[in-house]
């Protein structure tokens, strides 16, 4: 029994680390070799929060602009987002008004963090985090969190965050 379940979307450019993320956030191991995701993919995981029990239905888009049409369909219903960016890549970030109106499009309202990824690659930033800060404000998104998906870094804290919003609104 559940005292929740929240649906979590994750987007953002190809290569930017969504799937790495995702997979490190379910078996806690770094995974270089992962494949490009062909439209979504999906991972479920049951954690105890505050003394609750929540089901995250996790839901993985493919990167590359001919997978974003599929958004719309699984934006609905959605408790919570994150839109990832690699820090090493600015180009990474440039779409994040396209991604975002994608969602606005649907109508849904809800928490959405911003993520920078590739933490453990410091020393090739493109992105400074101030500027990470001025997009999570200037979009209106709840917070700038940075992690690498290779050392763990950060990794827990995004789940646990977006899903201490879903809860909090909810």
């Amino acid at each position: 029994m559940y005292d929740a379940i929240y649906k979590v979307i994750i987007f953002g450019d190809a290569g930017s680390g969504k799937t790495t993320l995702l997979k490190r956030y379910m078996t806690n191991m770094f995974l270089s070799d992962t494949q490009m995701t062909i439209g979504v993919d999906f991972e479920i995981k049951t954690i105890l929060l505050d003394g609750k029990t929540i089901k995250l239905q996790i839901w993985d888009f493919g990167g590359e602009e001919r997978f974003r049409f599929l958004l719309p369909r699984y934006v609905r219903g959605a408790g919570g987002g994150i839109f990832m960016y690699d820090i090493t890549n600015y180009a990474s970030l440039i779409h994040v008004d396209d991604w975002l109106s994608v969602v606005e499009e649907v109508g849904e309202e809800f928490p959405m963090l911003l993520v920078g990824g590739k933490l453990d690659l410091e020393n090739n930033r493109q992105v400074s985090k101030e500027d990470g800060m001025k997009i999570a404000r200037s979009q209106n998104l709840n917070k700038l969190i940075e992690c690498s998906s290779k050392t763990g870094e950060n990794v827990e804290y995004i789940f646990e965050t977006i899903t201490k919003l879903m809860v909090n609104r909810f």
